[in-house]
């Protein structure tokens, strides 16, 4: 092989580690803002701060889950009206959870905001599901 034709193949390489590079580079960007995000979210409600910062206590959630969410989700969880939450913490944060139960943005579910000692118990409850 000639320099020249090394030359030649190096030069073809460049565009495509440079394109591999810039690749990587945004999927860890993208990570790195996730991560951000979850944080600056958490850090900018001091409600879900004050939730996430409490010890929950399993029994006292689901006695709050049988007054407040049996009705729709069963008293097992297992689905009524509302969705099975059985699991629901393996595939959404706790963020997540807090949110949806505090929005009422997805009717019939009403606004819901229980104390920060409630909702850690909630939570608590939810992981045990």
């Amino acid at each position: 092989m000639t320099q020249e034709t090394l030359n030649e193949e190096l030069t073809d390489l460049v565009p495509l580690v440079r394109r591999t590079i810039l690749t990587l580079l945004a999927v860890v960007l993208a990570i790195v803002l996730a991560v951000a995000g979850i944080r600056y979210v958490q850090a900018a409600d001091p409600y879900i701060q004050e939730v996430l910062e409490r010890q929950g206590d399993q029994q006292r959630g689901q006695a709050i889950f049988q007054m407040n969410c049996a009705v729709c989700h069963g008293i097992e969880a297992t689905g009524e009206v509302g969705p099975d939450l059985r699991g629901v913490s393996d595939h959404r944060s706790k963020v997540s959870l807090i949110k949806q139960v505090i929005s009422g943005d997805t009717p019939p579910m009403p606004q819901f905001q229980p104390s920060p000692q409630d909702m850690a118990d909630l939570l608590k409850y939810l992981e045990s599901l």
